[in-house]
């Protein structure tokens, strides 16, 4: 099962995606991640990339895709992938179907979290992390059980992300309107879209997207 998870910042895109790779074994498939494990690995377009970072420039549409195609070959994905973060244009979508097509994979579903926004600038600006494992928490809906002890890993380092503040959401949503909500008329018209309430709680999410992976989607 291939899918896409779209949503905007905050929607709950990462800790869905993560509960489909313990679950299921798929893969997620962020760029930002492909993008530094290429380089690290010193690939021919690992090599491309870090010389166009390191010019100052940001890295082409070609550049990804030809990142996202070496990972594709690599075994664990047969098992299924989740996109995060891509495609985020009209382009890129038509690129990754010309992609997928070229490898005889195809795209089963694009999820849409359906959010409050401004239920959505609560949730984002009150978010925090373990420092060590990475684990999310906020200050009203999800704190650790022992105050300043991480569930996970039991570290007692927490971060917070500097731009996780109300205004700085506000306009990476107004980025998202204008930028990755436009493909959406692109899957739709291959009937591939299925909604799911993202201010819902986590686990009635993560059954709402189960239902569509297994073959009964809510109603949209």
């Amino acid at each position: 099962m291939n899918i896409i998870l779209l949503g905007p910042p905050g929607a709950g895109k990462g800790t869905q995606a993560h509960k489909l790779v313990e679950q299921r074994g798929m893969v997620q498939l962020s760029t930002g991640d492909m993008l530094r494990a290429a380089v690290a690995a010193g690939t021919p377009v690992g090599l491309l990339a870090k010389a166009v970072m390191d010019a100052g420039d940001l890295v082409s549409d070609e550049i990804v895709n030809d990142i996202l195609s070496d990972r594709l070959d690599q075994d664990d994905v047969r098992r299924g992938f989740i996109l995060d973060g891509y495609p985020r244009t009209a382009a890129q979508a038509e690129a990754l179907e010309r992609l997928l097509a070229a490898k005889g994979m195809t795209l089963d579903h694009v999820i849409q979290l359906i959010v409050d926004e401004e239920a959505l600038v609560d949730r984002i600006s009150g978010r925090f992390s373990c420092a060590s494992c990475g684990t999310g928490y906020h200050d009203r809906y999800k704190l650790p059980k022992v105050e300043g002890v991480c569930d996970v890993c039991g570290s007692t380092e927490f971060k917070r992300r500097p731009d996780d503040n109300a205004q700085t959401v506000r306009n990476r949503l107004a980025e998202y309107h204008a930028k990755t909500a436009p493909i959406l008329p692109y899957y739709e018209a291959k009937g591939l879209v299925r909604s799911v309430d993202g201010m819902a709680p986590i686990d009635e999410v993560e059954q709402a997207i189960a239902a569509i992976l297994d073959g009964s989607p809510p109603l949209d």
